[in-house]
Order: structure tokens, then C-alpha cells, then sequence
């Protein structure tokens, strides 16, 4: 399993949700961005840190390549 960090940049996302088809453990969150809800989450006004410890990795990838702003990062540990 890999450890992984997913971050997603508020100020980019748009709201489209093309990640939520890709990762589903990315939620909509009050404010109509997209946030994780699962994971070691960590959350400002700016950004939305999320830790991983699985064999998901790909999902995460998949859904950071799917989004029309590049607003998601994925970085190995």
C-alpha cells in the first residue's frame, strides 16, 4: 500500500465535479467545492490536504487528471 497526500486548490476548483467520478471519497462540500471525506483530512478557506494510507492511489490520480482546472495534486510519501 502506498501513503499518498491529495490536495485540492479551492481557489481553482470550479464546482464541475468531473473528480467525484473517478475518486468517491470526494464529497461536495457546504461552500460547493470539492472536498474529501474520508482519510486524514485537513481543511482552510484556500485548500483541502487529505492523507492516505491504501491501494488507492490510482483513484486519486484518475480524479486529479479529470479535473478541467488541474485544481488537485497527488503526491506519493
Amino acid at each position: 500500500m502506498a501513503r499518498y497526500r491529495v490536495t485540492i486548490d479551492k481557489d481553482a476548483c470550479d464546482g464541475i465535479f468531473a473528480c467525484m467520478m473517478r475518486d468517491d471519497r470526494i464529497a461536495e462540500s457546504d461552500d460547493m467545492l470539492a472536498t474529501y471525506d474520508a482519510g486524514e483530512v485537513s481543511e482552510d478557506e484556500s485548500v483541502v490536504v487529505a492523507e492516505f494510507d491504501d491501494d488507492r492511489i490510482d483513484d486519486a490520480k484518475q480524479a486529479a487528471a479529470a479535473c478541467p482546472p488541474n485544481a488537485i495534486t497527488v503526491e506519493e510519501l
